[in-house]
């Protein structure tokens, strides 16, 4: 017997709810850098696009299929995947809807504590009249294994976030929501207004905070067209909405049959899209073209990337801004960060719970700790070898490669195994608001395609992955017996943790055929 009683407390905690685990620290660090990388303009076209095409739609699906699942009482992606369709394959599928969660906590936790270090840094006076290579140096001794301090923040940010599992949906989670959601707004509308309002010679500035506008939002139509940008802008949808997870699933799986999904999923979408696209394009990118320009900027980006920007360059820029304006902007900054990952990590444990109560009959206390350890035991590894790119390994394969697995295969049972006649009476059943009948058709044809070319079309760089292409290729070219040694324990600390994340998958699943084994015994079936 299930003892999970869940249930959301209000319809405005379930949206920022769900708006809080779509939103998360990609919003402000990585779709910055993907814009900047693909051209500004050139990238907000096929982003939009992709959006209405494939996010809303993944929105609709996976609101709608939590829903659906969880009115027979599942409530992780397994058993709701396992009640669509009379072939028991499909259960294994779900089973990447909770290796995901785990396996993305598991790094995004220690990402999430660096937020909380950045603020006591920032309050205790460290960055206060550093020099630019001072902040950046900074980072790099900051996540050296020689420092205990990230350490510390990390197990803080490990137990906050169990705790408040251990609290429930609506004593929880909600509440977090509730607080944090605005928070993050407010602070990121503050700062979206002063890199906006740079003005040349202003505050050490040498350009306007508009150049770096300008260049978001005019689009060169000479590379729009380049495959690359819109498979980097399908990607960016993938991260920014948390589709192909299974959190979303999770989460509506606590609503009643007939409460709306469709202005929900709407609601949750655009929320997301307004805090990617109007505060995330308006603060990272004006305040770092207005102190470097554009080819600056876009030297620092391909040096090193969001991080680069967020933790190792901005912190510099804020000291810009005055004594007390750096503390507050720097609060600020690493405080919506910290808002937008805690809100993501909490959704990341909640299909994990809801797995071991539903079918292990776990209390909500004792499924919350057993999260909280493997967390920890599965990123400890991202911690200790973070410089060995073990942290990279878990962000490619459980946080990129996952999800377009899962979003592709479930796309194909919600469309044309479930079926397009089932599934848009459940998306339009308790509809608050009239959906457009143009979706049906695309969700049934248009977002596969698309789905399909981007799984498919990823497969030679996976490949490329596995086989260690790019590390051989240094290899080759390094004659330092030193260098070349750092390049092979790099090689196998990357292969340690590829089979790691492949044990913690098969394990999931082994745990999935137990789970269905002891339904059958006693008599509980999918529907």
């Amino acid at each position: 017997m299930s003892s999970n009683k869940e249930a959301w407390g209000s319809r405005v905690g379930l949206v920022l709810a769900m708006a809080g685990n779509a939103v998360g620290l990609g919003n402000f660090l990585r779709f910055p850098v993907q814009a900047i990388q693909n051209g500004g303009g050139s990238f907000i076209i096929p982003y939009l696009v992709c959006f209405l095409l494939m996010g809303i739609p993944l929105l609709f699906v996976e609101w709608s299929m939590g829903r659906f699942g969880g009115n027979y009482g599942h409530h992780s992606t397994p058993f709701i995947l396992g009640s669509m369709s009379k072939f028991g394959f499909w259960k294994y599928i779900g089973v990447f809807g909770i290796f995901t969660n785990l396996a993305v906590a598991a790094y995004y936790c220690y990402l999430e504590s660096w937020t909380l270090g950045y603020i006591w840094h920032s309050v205790s006076g460290t960055f206060s009249g550093q020099t630019r290579d001072d902040v950046a140096n900074f980072f790099t001794g900051y996540t050296s294994l020689s420092n205990a301090q990230p350490i510390i923040f990390w197990l803080i940010c490990l137990v906050l976030n169990t705790w408040i599992l251990s609290r429930g949906l609506s004593g929880g989670v909600e509440k977090v929501a509730k607080v944090g959601m605005p928070l993050l707004i407010v602070f990121g509308i503050f700062l979206a207004i002063r890199g906006i309002t740079l003005t040349e010679g202003s505050a050490g500035a040498l350009y306007s905070g508009t150049t770096g506008l300008n260049y978001l939002w005019t689009p060169n139509f000479d590379t729009i067209w380049e495959p690359k940008v819109w498979l980097a802008a399908a990607g960016q949808i993938f991260f920014t909405l948390s589709v192909g997870m299974g959190s979303i699933q999770c989460y509506a799986s606590y609503l009643k049959s007939r409460d709306d999904v469709a202005l929900n999923a709407m609601s949750a979408g655009w929320m997301n899209e307004f805090v990617e696209v109007v505060l995330g394009g308006a603060i990272v990118i004006p305040i770092t073209v207005g102190y470097f320009g554009i080819d600056g900027m876009l030297e620092l980006v391909n040096k090193a990337g969001g991080l680069g920007l967020g933790f190792r360059t901005l912190p510099f820029l804020f000291q810009q801004w005055g004594p007390f304006l750096a503390v507050a902007a720097s609060v600020m900054w690493f405080g919506l960060l910290f808002f937008a990952g805690i809100t993501s990590s909490l959704a990341m444990g909640t299909p994990c719970m809801g797995f071991l109560q539903d079918e292990f009959g776990w209390k909500r206390n004792n499924a919350a700790f057993a999260f909280g350890a493997a967390v920890f035991i599965l990123g400890l590894p991202t911690v200790l070898f973070f410089n060995y790119g073990v942290f990279d390994e878990y962000d490619y394969w459980a946080g990129t490669v996952s999800l377009v697995v899962f979003a592709f295969f479930e796309i194909i049972l919600f469309a044309w195994i479930f079926g397009m006649n089932k599934g848009w009476e459940e998306i339009t059943r308790g509809a608050d608001i009239k959906v457009p009948i143009i979706f049906r058709y695309i969700i049934q044809y248009v977002t596969p395609v698309i789905l399909g070319w981007v799984f498919f079309s990823s497969i030679p760089a996976i490949w490329e992955t596995i086989s260690n292409k790019g590390l051989y290729e240094q290899l080759a070219t390094v004659t330092d017996a030193v260098q070349k040694a750092e390049l092979e324990k790099t090689m196998l600390y990357r292969n340690l943790s590829r089979l790691l994340l492949l044990a913690v998958w098969a394990g999931i699943a082994f745990m999935v055929y137990i789970a269905y084994r002891k339904r059958v015994r006693e008599g509980r079936f999918l529907l």
